[in-house]
């Protein structure tokens, strides 16, 4: 081997060394970049809640066949206690996990609370931003339901159906958008912790008593009438928009 192909043997060696070993500190610059990012995305700390009632995006004297009385009630007493107790829930959780003798189970019992809490924040405040609409479906909120289940009125009947199955108890009708299966599909909820898995919430119906007791006594299906009456398909299609924009 002569002198010339010596040297360049050794200079591709060298290269090869030096790539070898920069590779691992290029990739822990990269993790480090994107675990900077998931920080800057994570505006609120875990253990923190919200101080106040999310306010109603809507009139509740103009909606059509839901008491101004009913709607202030809901969103003052079952949605509003649900704030303050979550943020009880969140402070005693904070407590409890910087306490070393907290036993397991009942930190669990805390942890079961967060979950429910959580759930009836998080669903109030979709259903109530869903409301203050006109109640009719335009042409684009028509097709989008139509794609999904064959024609608008195949995902009314099966909507309102669930609704009235879940009439003199508890629970939610949800339309929503599985990002896994990226699937648009109505979804039932007995309560507030338990939801299908990866789905956004596109449309949500509260059935549970006070949602409609106070108008409509045991008559679930008025109220059902009456909440057809006031959806707000404009947002119903934002939500769809966004939820399509993941990929689980």
């Amino acid at each position: 081997m002569n002198d010339l192909c010596r040297r360049d043997l050794l200079k591709s060696a060298a290269a090869v060394s030096v790539a070898a070993f920069a590779a691992p500190a290029a990739l822990a610059q990269t993790t480090t970049s994107v675990e900077k990012s998931a920080m800057t995305l994570q505006t609120v700390p875990a253990f923190t809640s919200k101080a106040t009632s999310k306010a109603l995006s809507f009139d509740p004297a103009k909606l059509n066949g839901i008491s101004e009385k009913l709607i202030r009630s809901h969103w003052e007493n079952n949605y509003g206690g649900a704030v303050t107790a979550l943020a009880v829930v969140k402070k005693q959780l904070a407590d409890a996990l910087a306490n070393k003798d907290t036993p397991p189970y009942i930190y669990n019992d805390l942890k079961r609370e967060h979950l429910l809490r959580t759930g009836s924040v998080v669903l109030h405040e979709y259903y109530f931003d869903n409301l203050g609409g006109g109640g009719k479906p335009d042409a684009a909120a028509r097709s989008a339901l139509s794609g999904a289940f064959g024609a608008y009125d195949t995902w009314e009947t099966e909507f309102r159906r669930m609704g009235l199955g879940l009439g003199g108890g508890s629970g939610w009708v949800v339309l929503g958008y599985n990002v896994h299966m990226q699937q648009m599909e109505n979804y039932w909820l007995w309560d507030h912790m338990h939801g299908a898995a990866a789905t956004m919430p596109l449309l949500v119906m509260d059935m549970y008593e006070h949602a409609y007791q106070m108008d409509y006594g045991a008559a679930t299906a008025k109220y059902v009438d009456a909440f057809f009456q006031n959806i707000r398909w404009e947002l119903v299609l934002s939500r769809l928009e966004q939820a399509r924009k993941f990929k689980a």
